[in-house]
């Protein structure tokens, strides 16, 4: 089996006293990319946020094996090779080159140098834009430009935080076609997503409903379930 390089287990958290997530847990192994399904309100965003440091767990813990990290500050995560991309992805007020600069702000400067051109060989409309303001782009370029954002520091784990939010169905397919690339290179990827599009790039699929992981297992095997195709595909 592959070598795990994410685990939650056991997370309860919340926002004041209101609990959100009760004793979610999920695990992302090397070279795989897995799907969180869940709609509005679920707990998503708030899991992956544990996830990634932006908010305490109550209780249960996040690792990147070997380490326990559930204590450590999100920049240290991001240096053991976890990277986030929220729904809004950039900073509006810097240019695509600024973005791209602050993404991959933990590795040295020569390598940064190098990753930034990978990357405008990755994104050629960036590319031909580097000093244009992340806000004067379009939403499916802003889009494009918070993976690059997020690659820029070449990690090993990709954490993203609903990427279809505010596309139209031609710039899903695009994002999609994009992340697909990069999967296929063998980047390990966790996306939080509502939009079962997303499904065409999952080796595994993690249902939160109501702050609880409902369902683990394949594509298939999610479609095969008689109450989540109806929930999720609109089938009987």
């Amino acid at each position: 089996m592959a070598e795990t390089v994410m685990r939650a287990a056991g997370i309860e958290a919340g926002y004041g006293r209101v609990q959100v997530l009760w004793g979610a847990g999920l695990d992302v192994r090397e070279k795989e990319s897995v799907v969180l399904l869940g709609a509005n309100g679920a707990g998503k965003t708030t899991l992956l946020k544990v996830i990634v440091g932006l908010l305490p767990a109550w209780n249960g813990t996040v690792a990147l094996p070997p380490q326990d990290v559930t204590t450590w500050r999100t920049d240290r995560r991001v240096r053991r090779g976890m990277a986030y991309m929220s729904e809004i992805g950039v900073f509006t007020g810097l240019s695509i080159d600024e973005n791209l600069r602050v993404g991959g702000q933990f590795i040295e400067k020569s390598a940064l140098k190098r990753r930034m051109e990978e990357l405008y060989g990755d994104f050629p409309d960036l590319a031909k834009r580097r000093t244009t303001l992340a806000g004067a782009l379009s939403g499916g370029q802003r889009k494009m430009l918070g993976i690059a954002k997020a690659l820029a520091s070449s990690p090993r784990l990709l954490v993203m935080d609903e990427p279809s939010a505010g596309l139209s169905p031609l710039f899903v397919s695009q994002v999609i076609e994009v992340l697909s690339r990069f999967r296929a290179e063998g980047l390990a990827m966790l996306i939080a997503e509502q939009n079962i599009a997303f499904l065409d790039l999952a080796d595994r699929v993690f249902t939160l409903d109501g702050g609880r992981i409902r369902f683990e297992g394949t594509v298939a095997e999610l479609e095969a379930d008689d109450a989540l195709n109806k929930a999720y595909f609109g089938l009987a």
